[in-house]
């Protein structure tokens, strides 16, 4: 860690609070002059800092710029121990992700960005993942699970953003199965998680979730602007929200993965959902068919019921609660899945 990173560890612990710049430099065995040129070096980066005679520096709270030592002061418990791989812009975190655990990278790696240039979604969908409006992370997971309850990684990722979500925006947060979080009718946040099977045990080799949260998002393209939504309007000047919200998913995350084959989250997901009562279209094969969604199971696969009264319970796929009066001459139209998903998103 070079004296910069060193400096800001100091200044994100006591944020908002004055720090003796003699007394940095005698911490970090440098002299004083040593530790203004970080202070500089951090001012032109973007940070707020100020500088009295005879206080010290000062981190403001309006700061918002990601960092480890920005997330770390915020995470509680079994958190402090994940390993923080922060960058400015990436491809995709959960590309990054992958291959680290290809390589052997430990559960509780985690890769966060202010940036994605190739945000991935499910179903080869993008993710819209512009610079300094939301949070984009993936955690590396070395499950034991079974393949027939990986989807339980994905639920209890889901409720453990919503609480997150919830804690920083003070806004209720809604899912839908299996991926996605709404507030106030919009999507503000999707879940993406990728695994890879062990041959030999049938089990889990590594499984990475990627969460990629829209906070101010407000310029969206045009394809899912009518769906779209951010959890704030703007940033608070009172704290680092993204470093808050990140702190806090990870420490969700790191309290509910310890109990996922307990399936104590699933209840809560339950009662999140929005999808169980209502009529929604389901792919099956090339061509969407109506039901009605009636319950999510223990397996995390969500149960519905077609009008000749057949139950399935579905672990894949897509599915739509839009009503079926309202868009039954679209539907007619819709051939394959592929245009079946553009539809749906």
């Amino acid at each position: 860690m070079d004296l910069k990173q060193q400096v800001l560890g100091i200044l994100e612990a006591s944020r908002g609070s004055y720090v003796n710049g003699a007394m940095m430099a005698k911490k970090l065995y440098v002299s004083r002059n040593a530790v203004w040129k970080a202070v500089k070096q951090l001012k032109n980066e973007g940070y707020n800092i100020s500088a009295v005679r005879n206080l010290g520096y000062r981190l403001d709270y309006s700061t918002d710029i990601l960092s480890a030592e920005s997330i770390y002061p915020y995470l509680r418990g079994k958190a402090k121990d994940f390993k923080l791989d922060v960058r400015k812009t990436v491809t995709s975190t959960n590309t990054i992700a992958k291959e680290m655990a290809v390589a052997g990278a430990p559960a509780g790696t985690v890769i966060i960005a202010s940036e994605q240039t190739e945000g991935r979604g499910r179903m080869g969908r993008s993710f819209y993942s512009p610079a300094s409006t939301g949070l984009y992370l993936t955690i590396i997971l070395r499950p034991r699970l079974s393949l027939e309850d990986s989807m339980l990684i994905t639920t209890t990722a889901a409720v453990a953003a919503a609480n997150a979500i919830e804690k920083v925006s003070g806004k209720n947060v809604q899912i839908k199965w299996v991926n996605d979080l709404f507030v106030d009718g919009k999507k503000v946040c999707g879940i993406l998680t990728e695994a890879s099977l062990n041959v030999e045990t049938g089990g889990l080799e590594y499984a990475v979730v990627g969460i990629g949260i829209n906070i101010t998002t407000s310029d969206f393209p045009d394809d899912i602007r009518s769906i779209a939504g951010s959890i704030l309007s703007e940033k608070p000047s009172d704290k680092p929200v993204t470093s808050v919200l990140a702190a806090e998913v990870l420490n969700n995350l790191s309290e509910a993965m310890d109990g996922i084959t307990g399936r104590h989250y699933l209840e809560e997901y339950r009662k999140r959902s929005f999808l169980i009562g209502e009529d929604i279209l389901v792919l099956r094969g090339n061509e969407p068919v109506c039901a009605k969604a009636i319950d999510i199971d223990d397996r995390a696969r969500l149960v519905v019921e077609y009008p000749d009264g057949k139950k399935e319970a579905l672990s894949s796929g897509e599915v739509s609660i839009r009503k079926m009066k309202e868009h039954k001459d679209k539907i007619k139209n819709i051939k394959g899945p592929i245009e079946f998903a553009k539809y749906l998103y």
